[in-house]
């Protein structure tokens, strides 16, 4: 009889249980080697690599932008010096205009003043015959000596009167010249004005093309990397779950025989155990997660993910087999008796410890399937798994007895 209801249970397990969490592979679909897991791994290195290679061209091209920008802010400062100086010449020319107008009005009265002066002495007659007009002029020999008098004063008059001319014409042609050399200087400010603004325009259109460049090359190569890296993790899942699916099916099998040459009561509930661990494979780790209904949300960094943590897991197990554990490695490793290595069966709970000498530093603990394996969450960021028991932070075991 205990024969018999061994091999029913070893049967049970042939058959994957309906709630399984491991999905089967599309068939004919072949499963990665571990070659095509390298070689991708490699590709991803490859590419990685060759970011780091453009990274050091792309620093390169940040101080050709650098000097852009400089070439471009120089240009522009030209442009606002020439813009000066234009202002400048322009004030320059207005004056020299306003002093060639003052230098005009002043010829002009000189020589309105001369005029005058060669009608005075058309009126006295001190241009003509002098004796007649000594003998017979106005106030006779003593009129014309007062009239000679008169005229040497007003011929020093016209003396002066022509030379402010003169001055007033060399003046004014001074500020001619000077008005013509501000006008061309104006001229010239004007053209290297457009000239600096041209090579400011440039500058930045060259700027903005370099960063157009830039930003085109850091997406390929971003985008090439992304693509190599999505596929060297697909081909690990696809491998690490074909992996897993045969480890449980391995794991089923020693359960098979197990149950043959064990009680069929023990065998029956620790096959439940292992069995009920097996079908969360794949389910996220979640700090605090875990009840005796299965995944939950977790607390504190846990609080957003539902899932299992270490003792949530051996605890949800357990409860298959009617055995209810608290949510704690403390009292889950003192459940029942303490079993060596050697005697593991599958169902049985395996501890790791800090000091493997000290219980009280136990800080994980997973559920034995045999082959030295078992079914464990491991850490954040990870999920339900199936790993290798031999660690060097293994402290013991315990076999749950209620």
């Amino acid at each position: 009889m205990v024969f018999s209801a061994g091999m029913a249970v070893g049967m049970s397990w042939l058959t994957p249980p309906v709630s399984a969490r491991t999905a089967p592979r599309a068939a004919g679909k072949p499963v990665p080697s571990a070659h095509d897991v390298e070689k991708s791994r490699r590709l991803v290195k490859d590419r990685a690599a060759a970011i780091g290679r453009t990274k050091a061209e792309l620093a390169q091209t940040d101080g050709e932008l650098d000097r852009l920008n400089a070439a471009a802010e120089a240009a522009v400062e030209r442009y606002n010096g020439e813009r000066v100086k234009l202002e400048r010449s322009q004030q320059a020319y207005r004056d020299t205009q306003q002093r060639l107008t003052e230098a005009a009005r002043r010829v002009g009265e000189a020589q309105d003043q001369l005029a005058s002066f060669a009608a005075r002495v058309y009126q006295d007659n001190t241009g003509y015959d002098r004796v007649s007009s000594a003998i017979s002029g106005r106030g006779g020999p003593q009129g014309f000596m007062d009239r000679a008098g008169m005229v040497d004063v007003l011929a020093e008059q016209r003396t002066a009167m022509v030379r402010r001319v003169e001055a007033s014409k060399t003046v004014a042609d001074v500020f001619r010249r000077q008005a013509q050399a501000a006008l061309q200087e104006q001229t010239a400010a004007t053209k290297n004005a457009e000239v600096a603004k041209g090579q400011a325009q440039a500058a930045v259109a060259a700027q903005q093309a370099s960063i157009r460049r830039i930003a085109d090359r850091k997406r390929a190569l971003e985008k090439r990397l992304g693509a190599a890296q999505a596929r060297a993790e697909r081909l690990a899942r696809e491998r690490e779950r074909a992996l897993e699916a045969r480890a449980a099916r391995k794991a089923r099998a020693g359960l098979e025989t197990a149950n043959v040459v064990e009680t069929a009561n023990v065998v029956r509930r620790g096959a439940t155990v292992a069995r009920a661990a097996l079908e969360w494979l794949g389910t996220p780790y979640s700090w605090g997660g875990g009840t005796y209904d299965g995944p939950s949300l977790g607390v504190d960094q846990g609080a957003g993910t539902l899932g299992f943590d270490c003792s949530g897991l051996a605890m949800y197990a357990w409860s298959k087999a009617g055995i209810r554990l608290d949510h704690w490695t403390g009292t889950q490793w003192t459940s029942g008796p303490h079993i060596p290595v050697r005697r593991l069966r599958p169902g049985d709970l395996v501890f790791f410890a800090t000091d493997t000498s000290n219980p009280d530093t136990i800080h994980h603990v997973g559920v034995y399937i045999g082959g030295g394996r078992m079914v464990e969450a491991p850490y954040t960021g990870a999920r339900v798994r199936i790993s290798s028991i031999h660690r060097s932070d293994l402290i013991g075991a315990t076999r749950p007895a209620g």
